[in-house]
């Protein structure tokens, strides 16, 4: 319903997609009721719009613990797509930059390079891990609950290389879900940092604010992450990390938090090298559970990084 002027013709408010009053019988947390409202998307696509500030309660910005009482005005600046409408549309281009790692009956696990998200944002959107994945195996774009996953059982920043796997039947979707959700998968990184960490792991709760993720002991998620020394290369060097939780930037910012952020990652202070496509963080090895037992898959190091460590250790010799 579009929105209705203010009398105020001086300060006209900024266009609504859709406003609605919340009825008394459906009181709620914020994001279940926006989620009833509107049957055709998923509570998990209205979080993510409710963390974008694109929904608001009464007039200010909704945070997802909010509740919405009887009578209250909720506003969405544009409106949740249908599932169908963000379901993953298959890229053959995408699948050719692709590197298949591994493929059974269940998963298929790829190497994704740096520089490629793993999932679309927006409906139709090509170039993205699952485009990719869905062109090379279509029954995979079926089995996840939010059709933009194209079968994808986790993920990886788009700056971040390596190691990505997708389920191919429902059962398979949900028993690494679970195993993720679980901890019960092993998955080891290696990262370059502009500088020797002052610690050898940290445990510090991490917060999404808006594209940043910070630290935060007040509201701040339980993320632990731990690394070992590979190598000095002058003043950088090369880590193995092991991320027990799967937090968004986890590892990232818990280096940057222990004075050694990943080189290239400017966002938590980096600094630039020339040879690297983003950030140097990538996926390297990753143990999955099967029905016969554990299959663990390991992805090479992408063109880039070659280079990058390639070039450092001509300039530090």
């Amino acid at each position: 319903m579009a929105a209705v002027p203010d009398d105020d013709h001086d300060a006209a408010p900024p266009a609504v997609a859709n406003r609605f009053t919340v009825a008394a019988a459906d009181a709620d947390r914020v994001d279940r009721v926006v989620a009833r409202h509107f049957p055709g998307t998923s509570r998990r696509q209205v979080v993510e719009l409710i963390g974008l500030g694109a929904v608001r309660l009464d007039g200010r910005v909704a945070k997802k613990g909010d509740r919405a009482a009887a009578g209250a005005v909720i506003e969405l600046s544009r409106a949740p797509a249908a599932s169908e409408d963000r379901r993953v549309v298959p890229d053959p281009e995408a699948a050719a930059r692709l590197r298949v790692l591994h493929v059974d009956d269940d998963v298929v696990v790829v190497s994704k390079p740096p520089g490629m998200p793993s999932q679309p944002l927006r409906a139709g959107e090509l170039g993205t891990a699952a485009s990719g994945i869905v062109a090379l195996h279509a029954e995979c774009a079926a089995v996840a609950d939010d059709p933009r996953d194209g079968g994808l059982v986790h993920r990886l920043d788009g700056g971040t290389s390596g190691a990505l796997a997708a389920a191919r039947n429902r059962p398979t979707w949900l028993a690494l879900r679970a195993a993720f959700a679980g901890r019960r998968i092993d998955k080891t990184y290696l990262a370059l940092v502009d500088a020797a960490p002052v610690a050898r792991e940290c445990d510090e709760p991490l917060a999404q604010r808006g594209s940043r993720v910070v630290v935060d002991h007040g509201a701040g998620l339980d993320a632990h992450t731990r690394w070992e020394v590979v190598r000095r290369i002058g003043d950088r060097c090369l880590l193995r990390c092991v991320a027990t939780s799967g937090r968004m930037h986890q590892i990232r910012v818990h280096l940057a938090t222990c004075g050694a952020p990943i080189a290239g990652d400017l966002l938590y202070g980096g600094q630039p090298l020339p040879e690297l496509l983003g950030f140097f963080l990538h996926a390297e090895r990753l143990t999955l559970p099967t029905a016969a037992g554990p299959i663990t898959i390991e992805a090479p190091l992408p063109p880039d990084r070659v280079a990058a460590l390639a070039a450092l250790e001509g300039r530090s010799s």
